[in-house]
C-alpha cells in the first residue's frame, strides 16, 4: 500500500496555487529518508505572478499606521502560539529536528521575535525637524523600500522566515518569501495562519529550487533582496542584484572561534560548547565549532570534550533523549563525512566521525584534534555536528587564530579575567562576541556579521532599520 503525498502549494496574492507549468519537487524527511510531500517548482510566471501581487498590495501597506501594522503583527504571534503543535509538527518533518526541543527552544523565541517587531513598528527613532538653513526647515521621513524578494535557508526554516518576513512588514513593506526546496512544509503552513490576518499580496510564499531563487533577485519588481544561506549563495545574490541596484541584506556563513583561557571553568565551558557546537546537528552559522585552547588545558579540555561528544545522543524526532537529529540532506551528510574523510594525518578523531544507522542521514557527534591553521577542516565551514580543537600559547595567538578564517559571525571568549575579556571582545572581528557563554540570542540585540559572513542585520532595531529609507524633506518657511 503507498500513502498518498502531501501537497504543498504557493500561496500568491491571498490564494494557494500550483506552479504555472505544474512541476513540483519531492521534499524528502531526513529523518527517515522518505518522500513525504510534493512542493512546487515555481518558474518565471510563478515569481511574476507572486511579484505582481506584492507590488499591488505595497501602496495601502505602505499607507497603514504603525499600529495597524503592529495589531496584524501581534495577531499573527498569537496565532503562531495557537497553533505551535501544528508548526512544530511540520518543522520536524522538514527537517528532523527532535520535537520537544523545538517546541521549547525555537517556537517561543519565534513568537517572542514577532511581538518584537509589532512593537518595533511604533518606535522608528528619526532627527528632529530643524532650520539647518535660513528660511528652510527640515525633516527626515523613514519609508518602507518596497517589495522584498526573501530566501530562507533549510537549517532553520520557520525561524530564519519570521527573521525576514516580520521587520519587512512591520516596516511597511510586502514580501515574496522563497523556503527552500528541501524545507517548504512550515513556511506554507505559515501563510495558511497568515491568510485570515494580513490583506492579500503583503505575503506571498513561493517555492522552489536555485533558479526560483534566482529569478527573484533578478525581477525588476523588488527593491531588495534577503538571503540567508552559503558564501557561494550571497555572492551570486550581490552579483544579480547589482545590474539594477537593489538593496541587499546577506547573513551568511560562519565558521565561529571558541577560545579558552587556562582560568576557564573547564566543565562549564566543555558543557556549555558541547551544546553550542552540536545543537541542530551543528547546522547553524554560529555554531560552537571551532575551539581554541591554551596549551597549558588542551588535553584536560580534549579529553572532556570526547566524553561530552560521546554522552550526547542523536536520533528520531520523538526520542526525548536526543540532541539533535540528522543532517538535512543526503548532500550535506556527503559533505560533512568528506572532511572527515580528508583529515591530513596530523589530525585526531578523539570521538564520533561515523554516519549513524542506515536510515537518514545521522551524523555522530564529533571531535577532532591536532589541527593547524590552515587545514581544510578550520578555514571552511563543515555545518555537522563536528567540534574542531586548537592549541595556543598566549592571548595574541588565540586572536591571530581565531581571526585568521574568513567568515566574521560570531565567536566566544571563555575566561575569568574581566580585562582579558574586554580586550578580546574588541580585537575578535566578528559582529557577535559571547563571553562565557556561547549561542543566545535575543530580539533586542543585531545579528549579523562581517567579511564574507555578509552584511545587514537580523534581529533588533538595526535589523529594522534595514528595511527602510530614509528622505529628507526641507521646506521653505514662506510659504
Amino acid at each position: 500500500m503507498t500513502t498518498e503525498l502531501r501537497r504543498l502549494r504557493n500561496y500568491i496574492g491571498g490564494e494557494f496555487k500550483d506552479a504555472a507549468d505544474g512541476r513540483t519537487t519531492e521534499v524528502v524527511n531526513p529523518a527517515t529518508g522518505e518522500v513525504y510531500a510534493t512542493a512546487p517548482l515555481s518558474g518565471q510566471a510563478d515569481v511574476d505572478a507572486a511579484m505582481a501581487a506584492a507590488a499591488a498590495a505595497f501602496p495601502g501597506w505602505r499607507d497603514t499606521t504603525p499600529a495597524e501594522r503592529q495589531k496584524a503583527l501581534l495577531k499573527i504571534a498569537d496565532a503562531f502560539e495557537a497553533r505551535a503543535d501544528e508548526l512544530v509538527a511540520a518543522e520536524s518533518e522538514n527537517t528532523g529536528k527532535p520535537l520537544g526541543l523545538t517546541a521549547s527552544e525555537e517556537l517561543p523565541p519565534m513568537v517572542d521575535q514577532i511581538r518584537f517587531f509589532a512593537g518595533a513598528a511604533r518606535l522608528l527613532e528619526g532627527r528632529s525637524a530643524g532650520e539647518y538653513m535660513d528660511g528652510m526647515t527640515s525633516i527626515v521621513r523613514r519609508e518602507p523600500v518596497g517589495v522584498c524578494a526573501q530566501v530562507a535557508p533549510w537549517n532553520y526554516p520557520m525561524m530564519m522566515a519570521v527573521w525576514k518576513f516580520a521587520p519587512a512588514i512591520a516596516a511597511g513593506n510586502t514580501v515574496v518569501l522563497k523556503p527552500s526546496d528541501t524545507t517548504p512544509a512550515s513556511t506554507v503552513l505559515m501563510a495558511e495562519i497568515i491568510d485570515s490576518i494580513l490583506p492579500k499580496g503583503v505575503f506571498n510564499v513561493i517555492c522552489g529550487d536555485r533558479e526560483t531563487g534566482r529569478a527573484m533577485v533578478e525581477h525588476a519588481t523588488p527593491a531588495m533582496a534577503s538571503i540567508t544561506g552559503s558564501v557561494r549563495a550571497g555572492m551570486q545574490v550581490a552579483e544579480s542584484a547589482s545590474k539594477d541596484v537593489k538593496r541587499v541584506h546577506l547573513e551568511l556563513g560562519g565558521k565561529a572561534p571558541v577560545v579558552v583561557f587556562e582560568d576557564a571553568d573547564i566543565p562549564k565551558a566543555v558543557e556549555d560548547i558541547a551544546v553550542a557546537g552540536y545543537f541542530n546537528a551543528g547546522q547553524d552559522c554560529t555554531a560552537a565549532t571551532r575551539v581554541l585552547v591554551h596549551e597549558s588545558i588542551h588535553d584536560e579540555f580534549v579529553s572532556a570534550l570526547a566524553k561530552a561528544a560521546t554522552d550526547t545522543k542523536t536520533g528520531a524526532p520523538d526520542d526525548e533523549d536526543v540532541l539533535y537529529g540528522p543532517l538535512n540532506n543526503p548532500n550535506q551528510l556527503k559533505q560533512v563525512a568528506g572532511f572527515i574523510e580528508r583529515l591530513p594525518a596530523h589530525a585526531k578523531v578523539e570521538a564520533g566521525g561515523h554516519q549513524v544507522g542506515e536510515k537518514g542521514y545521522f551524523y555522530a557527534p564529533t571531535v577532532v584534534s591536532g589541527l593547524k591553521q590552515d587545514d581544510e577542516i578550520i578555514q571552511n565551514e563543515v555545518f555537522g555536528p563536528v567540534i574542531t580543537v586548537q592549541s595556543f600559547t598566549d592571548e595574541s595567538q588565540a586572536l591571530e587564530f581565531a581571526n585568521g578564517v574568513e567568515f566574521a559571525l560570531a565567536s566566544s571568549v571563555w575566561t575569568k579575567d574581566h580585562g582579558r575579556a574586554m580586550r578580546m571582545s574588541k580585537n575578535l572581528d566578528f559582529g557577535c562576541v559571547w563571553i562565557n557563554t556561547h549561542i543566545p540570542l535575543v530580539a533586542e540585540m543585531p545579528h549579523g556579521g562581517f567579511k564574507k559572513s555578509g552584511y545587514g542585520k537580523d534581529l533588533s532595531a538595526y535589523g529594522f532599520e534595514d528595511y527602510t529609507r530614509i528622505k529628507h524633506v526641507m521646506t521653505s518657511l514662506d510659504g
